[in-house]
């Protein structure tokens, strides 16, 4: 039998995580000597090599990924115990790993705020990062939930949709098509267009639909920030295509027009996901359970007129205007601060 320390198995794990000692060391707040010691303690106890040397990085030997899994499952298991014994005694309590696309950050913070104050006994950990990312921290295991704006093309996942997340197009307030309405997609043509990063869904979802009509752009910046694309548009330096979301949640003092084209907006959905495989914790699966059932009576709040804004996008232009209570009026569809 291996005699090995819970303490070890945590330096261990990290370490191998990182494949940095010193990068451990900093997570664990130890010394790397410290780091160090435990791990060759550890190796010893196991007999065989955990870690190969290359450069400056660790890489994982056959018995160091075997280990690595021993420890995951530990790690969980010991997770699954304490919300498990939390919940016995009628709390919430525990560690929510979640990790979101970039166009989410709009939008779950909101929702993460109520969240919490109705179970403060929970740590949340949230990752901001693109589709291409979310795909690699799937792959790893790295988090509980995902939000997504479109599901990847994997088989082992559990999906749920659970909000609207129209794309539209969006141009300064001078552009020419400002205030037309039913505009034909092909008018894009040699448009001066501000792309999503490659990796993004949204620029995914608009290439598919460019193709799908035999739309040429003229892609002049690639952005991998709605905040940089908004500053870049204000600029008049081309038209994008946003969410919805990103645009309702800031005030923008009327520098933007959202543009009445045709086959716009696409409709997407908001979608959470799991690993197939994975055991949802207490505190994953109350959060999953709190998306379902309160999400959009949590966005109308925190976003008022959101739904009515993209039931009008579909049909008409109409202009924001808080003064009215959110109420688009026909016209000219522009965001106002």
């Amino acid at each position: 039998m291996i005699h090995a320390t819970l303490h070890q198995l945590k330096v261990f794990e990290a370490t191998a995580r990182h494949g940095s000692f010193t990068r451990a060391a900093e997570e664990l707040y130890l010394t790397q000597p410290t780091v160090s010691i435990q791990v060759k303690q550890l190796t010893k106890a196991v007999g065989l090599p955990l870690f190969e040397q290359i450069g400056k990085r660790l890489y994982l030997t056959q018995a160091g990924q075997k280990l690595l899994e021993t420890c995951q499952e530990i790690f969980s298991g010991l997770d699954q115990f304490e919300m498990a014994i939390s919940d016995l005694k009628g709390l919430k309590q525990g560690q929510l790993r979640l990790a979101v696309i970039t166009t989410a950050k709009y939008f779950v913070p909101r929702l993460l705020g109520p969240f919490c104050q109705r179970f403060p006994g929970i740590d949340i950990s949230l990752k901001v990062t693109n589709h291409q990312n979310i795909q690699e921290r799937m792959a790893n295991n790295d988090d509980d939930l995902y939000i997504i704006s479109s599901p990847p093309e994997q088989p082992d996942l559990n999906i749920h949709p659970f909000l609207e997340n129209p794309l539209v197009v969006i141009g300064p307030k001078d552009h020419p098509l400002a205030g037309k309405t039913k505009v034909p997609i092909q008018a894009l043509n040699g448009e001066q267009f501000i792309m999503r990063e490659p990796g993004s869904g949204t620029r995914h979802a608009v290439q598919k639909l460019f193709a799908e009509h035999d739309v040429g752009v003229k892609v002049r910046l690639e952005l991998g920030s709605n905040e940089a694309i908004k500053q870049a548009i204000a600029g008049g330096l081309g038209v994008s295509v946003l969410s919805l979301h990103t645009i309702i949640s800031e005030g923008t003092n009327g520098e933007f027009a959202i543009l009445d084209i045709e086959h716009f907006p696409i409709e997407r959905h908001w979608y959470v996901a799991s690993l197939a495989g994975k055991q949802l914790s207490v505190v994953s699966q109350a959060f999953l359970t709190y998306l379902l059932e309160e999400s959009h009576a949590m966005v109308e709040k925190c976003l008022p007129g959101i739904s009515h804004y993209s039931a009008q996008l579909a049909t008409a232009s109409g202009v924001i205007n808080p003064a009215n209570g959110g109420a688009a009026t026909p016209e000219k569809l522009t965001v106002k601060g």
